[in-house]
């Protein structure tokens, strides 16, 4: 099924990949006007795909923020379109006259001839359309906790959530409440950086770990934006560059190969069903209350 309306005028990318993405689409993107939009694809949208062609075609891209792993593209006519990459989703802007790529699923055509497409193998991506200021109102970004900056990601509050909570710290960091933003690579390699076991109980966790932690997470995700990004199966930013920050990973996708601290091979086991990589003993589980 194809939407179409003209008018004139393998990763799962965490918050490096997602914010590589949001600094290459900003300078492709802002300013321009919408003229038209092709769903190849409408089950992408959320809620009705021809009030979505007909809300946004003739808009301008204002600027594009991001929230954890979404991206927030404000448009002119205050309109927020929320995005999620989920798997396997990407964004180019590329020329209207080069033929598209099998997986394009949503184009939007632009004034100056060129067109924003967003390309999805697995088609888990979505995009939601809502009025600007709302957006904190979808169920998604509600829970989200905070960004992960000093200004917003505080010690003390970081440490209480801990407290609060009997389920283990490596499923605690990637349910997005506490810190918004980490996924299975960023929370293995602050777990390692920090030297604490990935089935550790969250209450278990001292103040000052937690105040190790709550550094290194600033530090590794800061880091990892420097780099674009970790590459991994089939992530490129906007531009199409290719994230480097796998060359500095200390422990994720490296079971065998010995520790950069301690030269002890590294394990992988599974928690909360995600492929967890530590070291055994830099990461030794001290205490396994119930």
């Amino acid at each position: 099924m194809i939407i179409k309306k003209r008018v004139v005028g393998g990763k799962m990318p965490e918050l490096p990949e997602v914010e590589t993405v949001r600094r290459g689409l900003s300078e492709l993107v802002t300013d321009k006007q919408i003229t038209g939009i092709e769903l190849l694809y409408p089950k992408i949208i959320q809620g009705d795909p021809q009030e979505f062609i007909k809300e946004l075609t003739g808009k301008k891209f204002e600027k594009i923020d991001r929230r954890g792993k979404y991206l927030l593209f404000r448009f002119s006519g205050e309109l927020t379109m929320v995005s999620h990459l989920r798997m396997e989703g990407k964004y180019s802007v590329k020329s209207s006259e080069m033929p598209l790529d099998k997986h394009t699923h949503v184009v939007f055509d632009l004034d100056d001839g060129t067109q924003l497409r967003y390309n999805d193998v697995r088609k888990f991506g979505r995009m939601h359309l809502v009025k600007t200021g709302t957006e904190d109102d979808l169920a998604a970004l509600k829970k989200l906790g905070p960004e992960p900056t000093p200004e917003t990601f505080l010690v003390d509050e970081f440490y209480q959530e801990l407290q609060k909570k009997k389920k283990v710290i490596k499923t605690a960091l990637l349910d997005q409440t506490i810190v918004a933003g980490l996924g299975n690579i960023y929370v293995d390699e602050v777990l390692w950086m920090t030297k604490i076991h990935p089935e550790t109980k969250c209450f278990e966790i001292t103040y000052e770990q937690t105040q190790k932690l709550h550094d290194n997470i600033i530090l590794e995700l800061n880091r990892a934006i420097k780099a674009h990004g970790t590459t991994v199966f089939t992530f490129a930013g906007a531009n199409a560059e290719i994230g480097l920050f796998q060359n500095q990973l200390n422990v994720y996708g490296k079971k065998g190969e010995p520790c950069a601290r301690c030269q002890t091979p590294i394990e992988k086991i599974v928690v909360g069903q995600r492929g967890t990589h530590f070291c055994p003993h830099c990461q030794k589980l001290i205490s396994v209350a119930s």
